[in-house]
């Protein structure tokens, strides 16, 4: 046996060399095999990916018009790697007439990581984006004095026709938002801002392929990796084919110019939305390209809100057009029959006066035909008033709710939650709870709430749901989704009303009496038999708005309109000259009343409204 008192510690220096030995190994394993960024830096250094980006999808209108297509734009990028210290800053400023100060401020944007995630001085960052041919003329030429930099081709958003702006929407850049909830964006893509775009953005983006290309020892590229084996074809977006009728939105857009207002269209059959109108509008090719930022910021700051889509976020009293709803229930709740006369002493009638002499008492198709308003103002408190009060009110808060219901049935109230419109305001139809915060539970009565009778007072609708209620009449009690998309399978979104259908054929025959021989009789079609309610709306804030609803053929209908022209006055005068010609256009493919269509597309009723 070997006495030596050194001898057992080449048993620890063994166990520390194996210690040191499993460290590397184990070191080694993690870096090579778990941790990628050692061969994500690597590949950095030894290859290039470049993005190659899909052509977005088309978008059509339902008569296979083309509407929304792309053109070729360029964006500059950069590897700061490839560089080098001898770059010309000055020469790379002039040649894309950009001054040092703007230049440094995208450098420094880029080396951010709080907004640039994914800097890497050894991969392509986006300099400038959505630049035209002659925007890079002069660098395109100049580009061998600099190195690391790179003229990408991509395509831009062009349109066809200066129309359809708030339902087609736009393309912008993505935002960070974007960046932390799809992994599909890098910084300097595109995506759908709003609009059609936005709603469709997956279907219409497509999925970016891209090239691998190597590099050697001085960072030149050679040629493909793996002669492509590991390169992604691009996929082109899908084209869209709308529901809309691009002829029939550019007369309702012709229409309301110079106006503020909107105009809705909808195929009541299907819900499909054949035109959608907002004025003021925008050129949609104003929020394309470099100047993108800068007409926004110019349109968001306009007085009379362009942005805003008026057609599916503005809310008005319906006015005398809401006659043709409290008519339909009060008829299914048995408050009134056909046949039940109410007297009218016109403008001298109490609580609610009517607007003109018209003879008494009156029917309910003829009290639809004059729009009387203490007609439905008997009817409305017959209604409420059923089962009378109860003990605490609570009969007559009961009818009240089977009435809300009912009118809420027609789609009002409420956004279309089965739809592809995303800019939506609900509106509002009243709530017991709000009118027992005004006035307590045992506070309000029929009499307190009379203005609801007629179409005023609390009730807020869009011009959206305006057309979905005259799409509701003419289909006799069921309503499918407005919607855009042609090829989407709606008709599954049926919506039935608890209405019987006879009740129906009662109120399209006053409805088709006030374009015989009321207040729509001026405007009306000789050639079609049609059907409509004008509207004029009280107005705190000026003067009253005018509205219309109506649909054609009456005995088939094929179109359902709503129109809105703000602060015009009579219903009669304005609203419903704009639907009627919209309906003319649409049934026999033209406009013959060539002076009305003159008069009231050259007549401007706000001198701040433009188009940009």
């Amino acid at each position: 046996m070997i006495n030596d008192k050194y001898y057992n510690r080449r048993y620890v220096i063994s166990g520390i060399a194996v210690v040191i030995v499993l460290t590397y190994i184990i070191r080694l394993f993690y870096l090579q095999i778990i941790d990628q960024s050692t061969k994500d830096q690597a590949d950095n250094n030894a290859l290039v990916k470049q993005t190659i980006y899909p052509s977005r999808g088309l978008i059509y209108d339902r008569n296979g018009e083309l509407l929304v297509f792309n053109q070729p734009i360029y964006e500059i990028t950069m590897t700061m790697r490839d560089m080098g210290k001898e770059w010309d800053t000055l020469a790379f400023c002039q040649c894309l007439q950009i001054d040092r100060e703007e230049f440094n401020e995208r450098i420094a944007e880029i080396k951010d990581r709080r907004k640039n995630k994914g800097y890497s001085t050894w991969t392509p960052q986006v300099f400038m984006s959505q630049l035209k041919k002659e925007d890079i003329a002069t660098l395109q030429e100049s580009l061998f004095l600099f190195p690391g930099v790179h003229i990408q081709k991509r395509t831009l958003r062009d349109y066809t026709y200066n129309a359809a702006a708030h339902v087609l929407g736009s393309v912008g850049e993505v935002n960070q938002n974007d960046l932390d909830h799809d992994s599909c964006y890098a910084r300097g893509d595109y995506s759908g801002r709003d609009g059609l775009e936005r709603t469709y953005e997956k279907q219409l983006r497509g999925a970016k392929g891209v090239e691998v290309l190597m590099r050697d020892v001085r960072g030149r590229i050679k040629g493909s990796y793996q002669d492509g084996e590991l390169d992604r074809t691009a996929v082109a977006g899908t084209d869209l084919h709308t529901t809309l009728d691009i002829r029939l939105q550019l007369l309702a857009e012709e229409l309301l110019a110079g106006k503020i207002g909107s105009a809705v269209a909808i195929e009541p059959k299907t819900g499909e939305i054949l035109a959608l109108v907002s004025n003021p509008a925008w050129n949609p090719k104003v929020l394309v390209g470099k100047e993108r930022s800068k007409n926004y910021n110019t349109l968001l700051h306009d007085p009379t809100k362009p942005l805003m889509n008026r057609a599916t976020q503005a809310m008005y009293p319906p006015g005398s057009t809401f006659k043709t709803i409290q008519s339909l229930v009060c008829l299914e709740q048995g408050a009134i029959t056909p046949n039940t006369l109410y007297p009218c002493s016109g403008p001298g009638s109490s609580p609610i006066k009517c607007t003109h002499h018209h003879g008494s008492p009156v029917a309910l198709d003829r009290a639809i035909e004059q729009s009387c308003n203490p007609y439905f103002w008997c009817a409305f408190r017959d209604l409420l008033q059923k089962d009378g009060y109860g003990k605490d009110n609570k009969d007559f808060r009961h009818r009240y709710e089977l009435w809300r219901n009912a009118v809420m049935s027609f789609g009002l109230g409420q956004k279309f939650t089965d739809t592809d419109l995303n800019e939506q305001s609900s509106g509002s139809i009243p709530s017991t709870k709000l009118f027992d915060k005004f006035y307590g539970e045992t506070g309000w009565k029929a009499i307190t709430i009379r203005s609801l009778s007629i179409g005023q007072g609390e009730i807020l609708v869009t011009p959206l749901q305006l057309a979905n209620q005259a799409a509701t009449i003419a289909n006799e009690g069921y309503y499918i989704t407005p919607h855009l998309n042609k090829h989407d399978s709606m008709r599954i979104h049926r919506h039935n009303l608890d209405i019987q259908k006879r009740h129906f054929e009662v109120v399209k025959e006053g409805m088709n009496r006030v374009m015989v021989y009321g207040t729509g009789r001026h405007y009306a079609v000789d050639s079609l038999h049609m059907a409509g309610k004008t509207g004029t709306v009280q107005n705190p804030h000026g003067r009253d708005h005018a509205i219309f609803i109506g649909f054609a053929p009456v005995e088939d209908p094929q179109i359902a309109v709503a129109v809105v022209v703000e602060n015009a006055g009579f219903g009669a005068t304005w609203a419903c000259p704009v639907a009627t010609m919209m309906i003319e256009q649409y049934l026999t493919g033209e406009v013959k009343r060539k002076d009305l269509r003159k008069r009231i597309g050259s007549t401007v009723l706000n001198e701040s409204v433009k188009k940009w």
